[in-house]
């Protein structure tokens, strides 16, 4: 049997799960209610990141809830399908993407030796599950300890930047925050889709610092642990510009609304 095949098949036989961030608040909603609970095209916007993990194998998963735990608890128990599909771990402090993947370790590590986990952001509903099936793709045929979608879009700001080695191989990301000028020119972004061997993200997450602007731990920070160490981690240009959009403020969320509705639209003219 070749290497090849030894591997698909290996692959073929690891779990998948999906972590998805859900524990801001997202002031600039003004509102209330959690951020990621904002419906689009009828339902809360993290129902959507949900269903594309599930369409693309996801078996399991964990919600990393914090502002308005309730309430999306409640949500999801309403949701019969789902009932027996989605956990939940709570982040008391917000203390930046990294630790929120941390308070998932409980969940993963009886199993995380055979496991590859996504970890996505439930304020991201534009995500297809075709795009996240690419990544997982690539992921395993690469034998990747850390694999992330980019996409290349007009305007980077706001967006960690993809930063290549000379032989174009993923580098570094680096935080819109955190960048230099020639880093702030990158047009080649983080859309925050990521896919892990769940042993190597946990090994490698203990090791992140929060020396950066924010004083946060970055989950962004795994890949050049990884990369440090001598593992692969891989970049797939999988997420089209027109899917990178997530939401931080009402403009933002009508402008989702409007994508999904169009993106949905039967030939009669109604969403559906």
């Amino acid at each position: 049997m070749s290497n090849t095949a030894s591997l698909s098949n290996a692959s073929a036989h690891r779990e998948l799960v999906a972590v998805i961030l859900a524990a801001g608040k997202g002031t600039r909603m003004q509102s209330d209610i959690p951020k990621v609970m904002h419906p689009v095209l009828g339902r809360p916007m993290v129902h959507w990141v949900v269903d594309a993990a599930r369409a693309a194998g996801a078996t399991k998963v964990v919600l990393v809830i914090g502002h308005g735990a309730e309430m999306i608890r409640e949500y999801f128990a309403g949701v019969p399908e789902l009932r027996n599909t989605v956990e939940f771990v709570l982040q008391d402090k917000q203390l930046g993407t990294g630790h929120a993947v941390m308070m998932a370790k409980p969940n993963l590590e009886a199993s995380a030796a055979n496991t590859d986990a996504f970890v996505l952001c439930g304020d991201g509903p534009l995500i297809r599950a075709e795009t996240l099936t690419t990544l997982l793709s690539v992921h395993r045929r690469d034998n990747a300890a850390a694999t992330l979608a980019t996409s290349l879009i007009a305007d980077p700001k706001g967006y960690g930047r993809i930063v290549r080695d000379s032989a174009g191989k993923l580098a570094k990301i680096v935080e819109q925050k955190d960048a230099g000028e020639a880093e702030r020119a990158i047009c080649e972004v983080n859309p925050s889709y990521y896919c892990f061997r769940a042993d190597e993200l946990f090994s490698a997450l203990a090791r992140v610092g929060n020396k950066n602007a924010s004083g946060e731990y970055y989950i962004t920070d795994v890949f050049e642990i990884l990369r440090n160490d001598g593992r692969t981690v891989a970049a797939v240009d999988a997420v089209p510009a027109a899917d990178v959009l997530s939401v931080n403020d009402p403009a933002q969320l009508a402008e989702v609304d409007s994508i999904l509705r169009a993106r949905h639209r039967t030939p009669s003219g109604s969403a559906r």
